[in-house]
């Protein structure tokens, strides 16, 4: 059984910094691009970041670039987040992409077929 798990969420003061992290485990990790979005309260689930199934190619949304990171060691996916703002607040969801090698990652949740449970992430202003 494929399963994502994240953990990591929580509670921060604006400035603050705060790691996700998303094991996959059932699914040969490395040949797929992993991401992270995130759901705001009435918004559309939205694009962060992804990282291309080789590791060696990141991308991200212009609303957190220089500010979070993307990683991954193995089976883990890492997000890490850096000067969090209020606006940050969502529930933040990894992915796997449901193509093999691909060149570059998807930016849409369509283009991805295995998602975690979630972790709610909020910050405080």
């Amino acid at each position: 059984q494929v399963q994502l798990v994240e953990s990591g969420g929580g509670l921060v003061q604006a400035g603050g910094s705060l790691r996700l992290s998303c094991v996959v485990s059932g699914r040969t990790f490395s040949s797929y691009a992993m991401a992270w979005f995130r759901q705001a309260p009435g918004a559309e689930r939205e694009f962060v970041a992804a990282i291309k199934w080789s590791g060696n190619s990141e991308y991200y949304a212009d609303y957190v670039k220089g500010r979070f990171t993307i990683s991954r060691v193995g089976p883990t996916t890492y997000l890490q987040m850096n000067s969090l703002k209020p606006e940050d607040t969502a529930i933040y969801y990894c992915a796997s992409e449901s193509g093999r090698y691909r060149n570059k990652p998807g930016q849409a949740p369509k283009d991805y077929d295995l998602w975690g449970q979630g972790t709610q992430v909020t910050v405080s202003s």
